[in-house]
C-alpha cells in the first residue's frame, strides 16, 4: 500500500553557487555528517549535494508536511543499503510523522531514485506499508 510520494528536480548550479556563498553553514544546516562524508569524495560534489536535496525534498512531499510540522532538514538523510541500493534514514519529527502515517501491523519501506543530467538532479520517493512477518512461534 502506497502512503505516500514525492519528487523534485533542482539545478546542480543552484546548489554550487549555494554552497560557494555559504559553505559549511548550508552543508551543517542541510545535511547529515553520513551525506557530507560521501558527497565530499566525488569528483562532482555539487551534483551529488544536489541529488540528495532533491531526494530530502521529495521525501518531505511524501510524508504530506513538507517542511513543515517538526520535519527538518536533516531529520531525512539518503543512505546506501549494502548493495548499493539509495533510501532514506529518517529521525527525529520525520520519523514520527512516517510512524504516524504507518499502519498498524505494517512496516514502512521506503524507496528512492535519484539521478543527474547536468544542469540537473532529480529524484523519486515512494513511502509504502508492507506487513509485517508474523511472530515468530
Amino acid at each position: 500500500m502506497i502512503l505516500g510520494i514525492g519528487n523534485d528536480i533542482i539545478d546542480i548550479r543552484r546548489i554550487e553557487r549555494t554552497i560557494e556563498r555559504f559553505g559549511d553553514r548550508f552543508l551543517d544546516r542541510v545535511f547529515t555528517a553520513v551525506e557530507r562524508q560521501k558527497s565530499d569524495r566525488r569528483a562532482n560534489r555539487a551534483a551529488s549535494y544536489a541529488k540528495r536535496f532533491a531526494a530530502k525534498e521529495a521525501c518531505s512531499k511524501a510524508l504530506g508536511t513538507g517542511f513543515r510540522r517538526g520535519v527538518f532538514w536533516r531529520d531525512l538523510g539518503v543512505v546506501n543499503l549494502p548493495g548499493g541500493k539509495p533510501t532514506m534514514q529518517l529521525t527525529g519529527g520525520a520519523l514520527r510523522r512516517l510512524q504516524q502515517i504507518t499502519p498498524p501491523g505494517m512496516a514502512a519501506q521506503i524507496d528512492v531514485s535519484i539521478t543527474d543530467d547536468d544542469p540537473q538532479a532529480q529524484a523519486i520517493v515512494i513511502i509504502s506499508a508492507v506487513p509485517l512477518p508474523p511472530p515468530a512461534v
